[in-house]
């Protein structure tokens, strides 16, 4: 369900700056990449599952917690490359580490657009505390930095790549340790990156402007 408590100028130019970023072509030296973050509780069952006379397995309803950790989703849509990465924590070193890594993985890359939500991790100064300002301003020259508005997660594409993690790799199972969990998410990444899986973005500045109703509004998203 989209969520927009008020569609006010703000919102406006930051979902249509978005949306014109998806509406280019692919093009390696200014890739578009989407990050997101997900938590998730490690969990062991209370009990042994048994297996029944149909051979499927029987998993008990209780469960312990072990917990937790947190999934940093990042995928550029329009090539299907994922890069999915399990931390302890989504701290802001864990964020800068992120950064880094992608960066690291578009080294002939001019420029590189970075999706995400205005998280307070999400931030120079996260960089910045982790590296130091000289490695930092490094990084950070690489990115041109697109945020989604207040209330605009959905127009991040990497809860598209949450979702499709969620469906097709974590599901009901239960992770107790964290090595596991990593295990688990590296052969889905695995087989996302053989399988070149992209994603279809078909909403448009033209489909929210009728969708939302208002006229044609300032390019500037601040």
């Amino acid at each position: 369900m989209w969520c927009v408590p008020r569609l006010d100028d703000e919102f406006i130019a930051r979902m249509e700056d978005l949306l014109r970023l998806y509406a280019k072509p692919l093009d390696w030296r200014e890739p578009v990449v989407c990050l997101d973050e997900r938590p998730i509780q490690l969990l062991t069952d209370a009990r042994p599952s048994q297996r029944v006379t149909d051979g499927s397995l029987r998993r008990d309803y209780e469960y312990r917690r072990r917990g937790t950790a947190n999934i940093f989703c990042v995928v550029e849509p329009l090539a299907g490359r994922h890069l999915i990465k399990v931390t302890r924590r989504r701290a802001k070193p864990d964020f800068a580490r992120c950064v880094r890594d992608i960066v690291r993985r578009y080294p002939r890359a001019r420029r590189i657009h970075l999706v995400m939500d205005n998280l307070s991790t999400h931030s120079f100064r996260a960089l910045e505390e982790t590296f130091g300002r000289k490695e930092a301003k490094k990084l950070w020259r690489r990115l041109a930095v697109h945020f989604t508005p207040k209330h605009g997660s959905w127009l991040n594409q990497a809860e598209i790549e949450i979702s499709m993690l969620n469906n097709e790799c974590l599901g009901r199972h239960r992770f107790g340790e964290l090595d596991n969990l990593r295990a688990h998410v590296a052969a889905w990444r695995r087989t996302a990156n053989r399988d070149r899986r992209k994603i279809r973005w078909g909403f448009t500045v033209r489909r929210a402007r009728k969708k939302f109703g208002y006229a044609k509004r300032p390019r500037s998203c601040g």
